[in-house]
């Protein structure tokens, strides 16, 4: 099982250099062997202050398959909230790392991004110093939006079959290219690597060693583009110490010892698994529970767990239930959260982790979670039809949700999406909006949207999806307007 820290809501894994390429050969092994593609983040203050902001960011790096810790901030806050990271894994020190071990181990790698011709520049590099390493191809295509991607550079991408892609988009678009596109090319490992090309072509030179081990790489990169690097390094300063202090605040009751060792106990029911967790939980526990809880895992991808007489869970323990949920979805099932003490219920909202989890009141409704029926389409008076969205509108389940709507817009081009029950709406669900909008558009019809939740409206806004659709606050409201 993983072993996370959380981190203003971003889970970070702990661990080393040789760690995490020894861990990225697993995943080319498994996506070798089935298909899977994997997304790994390197995150510094910057990811994290962005996906304060950025619902589908956020998500997106609470669901990568693996997240390193690039910036010395995310290092010093971990050794504050109680857990020693090895150190920096920036993009610009994996990369060359990675690139040694695919040319030892025959691994081909994909580039993809930067400026003109920088992609090659970088490629070239790579080979010169790792002779022997495949490379099965690069690409640097013109600035545009992810929803509009060409179509013939995915493919290319698919026909070369490559192991490992560095995509150098920047972030958050590169993150959200690979949330969208990875799953249809299959890569086994896909990384957003940044500015990381531009190092490794000569266009930007970095830090002396001695200002990277001092955690001052920064201070370097605003002294070579000041105009340029001013805005966000203020920015990030502000954000995340801001966010970072009221974490530390909350988390500070984990020096505190406890009266009564915590406990762990998993009970199978109807072939889910509910784990009863009682007192405080911290990084001193994770050998034994994480174990434990890897162990039901095996059992069951449905998972329950009941935090009922649970007191208090640091950011080791949180980073914990990320990685199980995580492994229970990866699995076709879930883990839900039963019964949430209110400190604790508290602490995952500072988090922005309710919505990642299911959350449900009791026992026996978590039980019942995993087995609530789809949600079908319901003909709303005669003019209009509306379709409930799903939990998570994302490149799994966008396909069957535009195929379904579709064959509606067929019988009637008057279509209200319901997003009540909708946590998450990626880019790819975007992508479904705006041709389900040209669809209904050209059958003189009409898409609105109705019941969308904070981080939907959010994502919405963030590409102007707002100006493009009618959204309403309801159903009710949705089909009593005039069209």
């Amino acid at each position: 099982m993983r072993k996370l820290i959380i981190m203003m809501g971003i889970p970070i894994d702990d661990l080393s250099m040789s760690e995490v390429l020894d861990r990225l050969e697993l995943f080319i092994a498994r996506g070798r062997a089935t298909g899977k593609a994997h997304q790994v983040a390197t995150v510094n203050a910057d990811f994290v202050v962005k996906a304060m902001r950025d619902p589908e960011l956020r998500y997106l790096l609470q669901e990568a398959d693996l997240a390193t810790a690039d910036g010395m901030p995310l290092v010093w806050g971990a050794r504050l909230l109680g857990v020693n990271l090895p150190g920096r894994v920036t993009g610009a020190d994996l990369i060359p790392a990675l690139a040694t071990r695919a040319a030892e181990r025959g691994y081909s790698m994909y580039l993809l991004g930067a400026g003109p011709g920088v992609a090659q520049r970088a490629a070239e590099a790579l080979q010169a110093e790792n002779p022997g390493l495949r490379l099965a191809g690069c690409q640097s295509p013109p600035y545009g939006s992810i929803l509009e991607m060409d179509p013939a550079i995915l493919a290319e991408i698919r026909a070369s079959r490559p192991d490992i892609l560095l995509v150098a988009f920047g972030n958050p678009k590169q993150e959200k290219w690979i949330g969208m596109y990875g799953a249809q090319l299959g890569v086994p490992v896909m990384i957003g690597v940044g500015g990381t090309l531009d190092f490794l072509a000569g266009n930007v030179r970095r830090a002396p060693d001695w200002m990277q081990q001092a955690g001052l790489e920064w201070l370097y990169r605003l002294l070579q583009e000041p105009r340029r690097m001013w805005k966000r390094y203020v920015t990030d300063l502000l954000g995340f110490s801001i966010f970072f202090s009221r974490q530390w605040w909350v988390m500070r009751r984990g020096g505190v010892p406890a009266a009564l060792l915590p406990t762990s106990d998993v009970v199978l029911v109807e072939g889910k698994a509910v784990i009863n967790v009682q007192g405080r939980i911290d990084v001193r526990d994770y050998d034994s529970f994480g174990s434990q809880w890897a162990a039901a895992l095996q059992e069951t991808a449905h998972l329950v767990m009941n935090l009922e007489k649970a007191e208090f869970l640091d950011s080791s323990a949180i980073g914990a239930l990320v990685g199980l949920a995580k492994q229970a979805r990866d699995a076709g099932g879930d883990l839900v959260l039963v019964q949430v003490p209110p400190a604790i219920q508290r602490t995952l909202n500072l988090l922005r982790l309710d919505r990642f989890f299911t959350i449900e009141a009791t026992v026996p409704a978590g039980l019942a979670a995993s087995d609530a029926p789809l949600p079908e389409p319901v003909a709303v008076r005669e003019a209009w039809t509306v379709y409930r969205a799903p939990r998570r509108l994302d490149a799994q389940t966008a396909p069957e949700m535009t195929a379904h709507c579709l064959a509606l817009l067929d019988e009637s081009p008057q279509l209200v999406i319901d997003f009540s029950d909708t946590l998450f709406l990626a880019s790819a669900g975007l992508a479904a909006l705006a041709e389900l909008h040209r669809v209904a558009a050209a059958q003189a019809g009409e898409l609105r949207l109705a019941g969308c939740a904070p981080d939907v409206r959010r994502v919405l806004s963030l590409v102007r999806f707002d100006k493009m659709l009618t959204v309403f606050e309801d159903v009710a409201m949705a089909t009593a307007a005039a069209a």
